[in-house]
Order: structure tokens, then sequence, then C-alpha cells
């Protein structure tokens, strides 16, 4: 589905170039979910935006390919950019607030999805938030980042995409929410011939949630293993030293 051979990842300023990150190659293959783990500051989010170009031209620079179905996304027309991030390759940010136009209320939303009442109901109802007639009518401002974060994510399942990528999917939401979202994840990779790209400091919804996983680490990125070949690995200081990180900022 997607293949990505990135060899670098730059930070343009006026003394050259700064790289971020580097030698960052792996592939996504279809029913499977993917999570990346990686510290605060790792480049998780940089790396991510890359995958469809969204970054900035004017302030960073990449060199590689990243194939979607054989085509390289970096060096695609406009057009087809667009049809590939409305259609085919769907996010959720972590600042989910921010994704939204502040102007437009919820509604405008919905209606664009072009989703049936039915399902948008039964959406809002399983992320545990307030039925349609009631959050349609709010604007982005008026709700908490967690409740952002969900709608966002709903909006991103009604899309349907290959390839839906989560940025920190838990940061925002309870435990109780965070298990749905676990299990509606599964259930979403193992309808069709989907895949999930997760990027997250935690680890415990990882072990949870993941097929494959690695690490962001030094500003390149380990081999995806095999969940349990991953956890096995008890005297791992780098999966010990993260696990400790994690419990510290909980």
């Amino acid at each position: 589905m997607l293949k990505v051979n990135i060899e670098n990842i730059a930070l343009k300023s006026d003394n050259g170039y700064y790289s971020l990150l580097k030698k960052i190659n792996f592939d996504l293959n279809a029913g499977k979910i993917y999570t990346i783990l990686g510290k605060n500051g790792s480049g998780k989010s940089t790396l991510i935006k890359s995958l469809t170009n969204l970054l900035n031209k004017n302030l960073f620079s990449i060199e590689g390919t990243i194939l979607f179905e054989g085509k390289d996304i970096l060096v695609m027309n406009h057009i087809e950019l667009l049809q590939i991030r409305l259609n085919r390759i769907r996010y959720v940010f972590q600042d989910a607030v921010n994704s939204f136009d502040p102007l437009k209320t919820f509604d405008y939303y919905f209606k664009n999805s072009f989703a049936g009442r039915k399902q948008i109901d039964e959406l809002l109802e399983y992320f545990l938030l307030p039925g349609y007639d009631e959050i349609s009518r709010l604007y982005p401002y008026e709700v908490s980042g967690g409740m952002a974060q969900r709608l966002s994510t709903i909006l991103a399942f009604i899309a349907q995409p290959d390839l839906l990528i989560l940025d920190e999917p838990t940061s925002g939401i309870d435990y109780t929410i965070a298990n749905l979202l676990l299990l509606k994840l599964k259930e979403y990779v193992n309808e069709v011939n989907r895949s999930v790209l997760l990027v997250t400091q935690d680890i415990n919804f990882a072990e949870k949630v993941s097929d494959e996983i690695t690490f962001l680490h030094n500003r390149t990125l380990s081999a995806f293993e095999n969940n349990k070949d991953f956890f096995a690995k008890t005297d791992n200081e780098q999966l010990i030293d993260f696990r400790k990180s994690y419990e510290e900022l909980i």
C-alpha cells in the first residue's frame, strides 16, 4: 500500500539545512495496525506529515520517495494529492481543535462527509458524545480538546480511507474512550483491506492495539517488528527506558 524510502528530512534555515530525520524506510500493508513509538521532540509529527507531502516546502526539504500504490507522492501534482488526502489517506491530528475551521459548526463537516444521519448518530453514541442535534450546532472552540479529537476521529472513520494516520490518539481522552478507540481500530482494519498508522508515546495503548511496532529514536526509525517479538525483549534497554519515561509522564 505505502512504501516509504526517505533519505533525509531537513529544516531550511539562513545557514543552510538542518537534518531532522534520516534513513526512514518502511512498508505499510493492508489489514494491520502499525505503531511508531517516540518521545516528545523525536519528529513523529514531522514524519507523518511528510507521508502526504503536507510539510511546508518553504521550510522543509524531503529527499527520497513515498510510493502509494506505486505512485510517488512527493512528485504528484496538486490535484492528485488532494484526491489522496480526501479519499485515500486521512489524518487525526493531536491538536484536533485547530484542524477545524473556527467559523464553521460541526453540522458543516457532517453534511460534507456525505454520511447518513444513522451512521453519524451511531458513531457519536459509540464514542460517548452528545447526539447530532446538539453537537451539530456547536463550533470547534465550544468543545473540549478530547471531544474535538473524537469528532475528528469519527469524520476520519466515515471517510473510510485506505490508510488512517493518528497522531497521539490517546492524549486527550480517558481510559474508557481509549478502549473504545482500540476496539474500533481493530474492527476497521479487519473489515476491508485497510491499514492504520499510529504515532504515540502511549506504550500501554501501543502494546494492546498494534500488529507491528517500532521506535523513532536518534532521528531514524528502526525496523517494524511483530508486537509479541517487540515486547518479548525484556533486556531491551531502549524499551525499558521508553517505558520508564512514559510512566513518569503519567
